[in-house]
């Protein structure tokens, strides 16, 4: 299996594909919008100026491409620290941004949400906390696990159904969401040592679900057991 990382010139590149590979992936960085039209599965690297980032990728055919193989043709999507909000309808890292659409919600700053004692940016390794049910298989069993790296000063609101694990900053924010053939997260797995391979290892053996298969099962979807010989 081939990992698409979309190249549109800013985000961990990297530190991504580096990840990747230590997870024995086949992965490639590709800016062409074939490529990632036709890509297995696919990783977006976030990045904090959600304008730029949407102008580059419309500019660059990047969105229409990632439609067509993230969302008409299904397959397994992830955008790794969304704080670039290339996909929640609405944003407000800068100015009034339209995302993608595929995650109804809002992106807006941290501290509309936290208490004053926050520090923003959200800087460091944090707990996190899954949400029951089929979310609950990209984490760990423990608490150790399920610590991550954050970097973020955004946030984002969104409905209860697509919320797969929060984060504590005096109140509970978003750390990821899952909706059918999506699985994005606001925290960095590439800068997550083996609490970041191990979800990135979850995410390649999701069997995602198209919207249409969803409906139709009562079931979550599966993850295979890649991370067995890593028991946690």
């Amino acid at each position: 299996m081939t990992v698409t990382v979309v190249d549109y010139g800013a985000g961990n590149i990297r530190s991504v594909l580096n990840a990747l590979a230590y997870t024995g992936a086949d992965a490639v960085a590709s800016a062409i919008p074939e490529s990632v039209a036709s890509a297995e599965r696919i990783v977006l690297p976030g990045v904090g100026a959600a304008g730029s980032a949407l102008d580059v990728l419309r500019d660059r055919g990047l969105s229409e491409a990632l439609e067509s193989s993230a969302r008409r043709a299904a397959r397994p999507f992830s955008e790794f620290v969304w704080a670039c909000s290339c996909w929640p309808t609405n944003s407000m890292s800068s100015a009034f941004i339209r995302g993608l659409g595929w995650i109804g919600g809002r992106v807006g700053p941290i501290s509309e949400h936290v208490g004053t004692d926050v520090r923003i940016p959200h800087i460091g390794w944090a707990r996190i906390d899954p949400v029951d049910g089929e979310a609950a298989s990209f984490f760990g069993r423990n608490e150790k696990s399920n610590h991550f790296y954050f970097c973020h000063t955004n946030c984002l609101q969104t409905s209860a159904p697509a919320v797969a694990a929060t984060v504590d900053l005096t109140t509970p924010v978003v750390a990821a969401v899952l909706k059918e053939n999506v699985f994005a997260v606001q925290f960095h797995p590439e800068k997550s040592q083996l609490n970041g391979i191990r979800l990135i290892e979850a995410f390649l053996d999701w069997h995602a679900l198209s919207a249409r298969d969803a409906d139709k099962s009562n079931h979550p979807q599966p993850v295979v057991a890649r991370r067995a010989a890593r028991e946690r």
